[in-house]
């Protein structure tokens, strides 16, 4: 989405623009972290962590042009990298990409004219959703667990009714989530109370009632058992489960 060219757009459309960056952001630091750390590599120049409206992410050099068309996100994220905690690294990236979204769609208000109402607008909409920082750093599913913890004191019998799964609390179970949009999965919907946020961290898609979920020990994120191949019978028999991304770690030199 290029702002040059166009006289009058829309709000929705700047803040479909804003939810296809930041799906692509997301991806980048969750489902596909592995590549994302290895791309970017401290020995290389300033990269930064590009979103796009399709849904899609690239580690890449900043624009030659100056100023750019659009703002331009955090430079030289990739020095970073081997200096602190994987962990605190990503939710440094994500810090710096929310306030790089956020840039963006207010460019594109500025220049699109949007009056303060429609400023406002386009605001709340944004401020609708997680950040990309309450994501990586698990924040959503601290948030989850206290409505849960609430919605739990007031009775547990609407959930009696799903089909079989692993009892063992904390690891495996069925989270009752709050549907997400379609646009992968990070729009919240006002529904039930009972229901939280919960996002698996391998493809980024939102629960399903008849779905099998297990709970990584180390990370405590989510995950459908079909995408870590996990069963419910396996399940039964593991101790402590790890997901891909923990259990790669120790093995990172």
């Amino acid at each position: 989405m290029e702002a040059a060219g166009y006289t009058s757009r829309t709000v929705e459309e700047v803040f479909k623009d804003f939810k296809g960056r930041r799906a692509g952001i997301v991806k980048a630091l969750t489902s596909d972290v592995e590549e994302f750390y290895q791309q970017c590599d401290p020995e290389k120049e300033n990269l930064c962590l590009y979103g796009f409206p399709s849904e899609q992410w690239e580690v890449h050099l900043p624009a030659e042009e100056v100023p750019p068309e659009l703002p331009e996100p955090a430079l030289g994220i990739n020095f970073a990298r081997d200096g602190m905690p994987e962990k605190d690294w990503l939710s440094l990236v994500a810090v710096h990409s929310d306030a790089w979204l956020l840039a963006v769609s207010f460019y594109f208000g500025a220049r699109f004219g949007f009056d303060k109402a429609d400023r406002k607008r386009l605001f709340n909409l944004i401020n609708d959703l997680p950040t990309v920082f309450e994501i990586v750093t698990g924040a959503v599913k601290k948030q989850h667990k206290e409505k849960s913890s609430m919605s739990n004191q007031n009775g547990n019998k609407s959930k009696s009714n799903s089909k079989s799964r692993a009892e063992t609390p904390g690891r495996f179970s069925r989270p009752q989530p709050q549907p997400y949009d379609e646009d992968y999965g990070l729009q919240y919907e006002e529904d039930e109370d009972e229901h939280g946020e919960t996002l698996c961290g391998a493809c980024g898609e939102n629960y399903a009632s008849d779905e099998f979920w297990i709970c990584c020990d180390i990370c405590e994120k989510w995950f459908h058992g079909k995408c870590v191949k996990i069963t419910p019978a396996r399940a039964e028999h593991i101790k402590q489960y790890k997901c891909p991304t923990c259990s790669n770690k120790r093995a990172r030199p």
